[in-house]
C-alpha cells in the first residue's frame, strides 16, 4: 500500500492553489476550476473546492477550514533557507520559527490560508538523517 495524496477541501480554491504553489515552488495542474494537484516525487497535494463533495454524495462529509488534527509535512533540504525565502509570505500564518525538535528534525510550522497546519522540516541529527536517506 502507498499513500499517494492528501486532499484539502476549500471554499477558495484559487487562493489555496496559489499559496501552495508559492510555498512549494511547484506549479499546480488545474484539471477543472474545482480541482487541482501539486505533484511531488513522493506524494501529491490535491486541492478540491467544496463543490467536489457532491460527487461523494453529500457536501457535509467534509467542511473547509476545520482541520484541527492533521499536519501536512514537507521534507526540505534546508528549513532555514525556506524560512528566509518565504518569511514575508508566511508571517501572517507563522506558528513556530525553525526549531529543532527532540526527535531530530528542524521544523518550521505555519498555517495555510484555510488554517491547516503545514510543517517544513529538515533532519539534523544523525538518526533523523539516516531515517530519511533513500534506500
Amino acid at each position: 500500500m502507498n499513500l499517494v495524496s492528501i486532499r484539502i477541501i476549500t471554499d477558495n480554491i484559487d487562493n489555496l492553489v496559489k499559496f501552495y504553489e508559492q510555498i512549494t515552488g511547484i506549479s499546480a495542474i488545474q484539471y477543472t476550476p474545482d480541482f487541482a494537484e501539486l505533484k511531488t516525487p513522493t506524494a501529491t497535494i490535491a486541492i478540491g473546492s467544496t463543490k467536489t463533495l457532491q460527487f461523494f454524495g453529500d457536501e457535509s462529509i467534509a467542511r473547509a477550514g476545520e482541520n484541527h488534527t492533521a499536519i501536512i509535512e514537507f521534507l526540505v533540504d534546508d528549513v532555514e533557507k525556506e524560512f528566509d525565502r518565504l518569511k514575508d509570505v508566511l508571517l501572517p500564518y507563522l506558528v513556530q520559527k525553525p526549531t529543532t525538535m527532540p526527535w531530530g528534525n528542524k521544523s518550521l510550522l505555519f498555517r495555510d490560508p484555510d488554517g491547516n497546519l503545514v510543517n517544513f522540516f529538515t533532519p539534523v541529527t544523525k538518526e533523523s538523517i539516516e531515517k530519511f536517506m533513500p534506500r
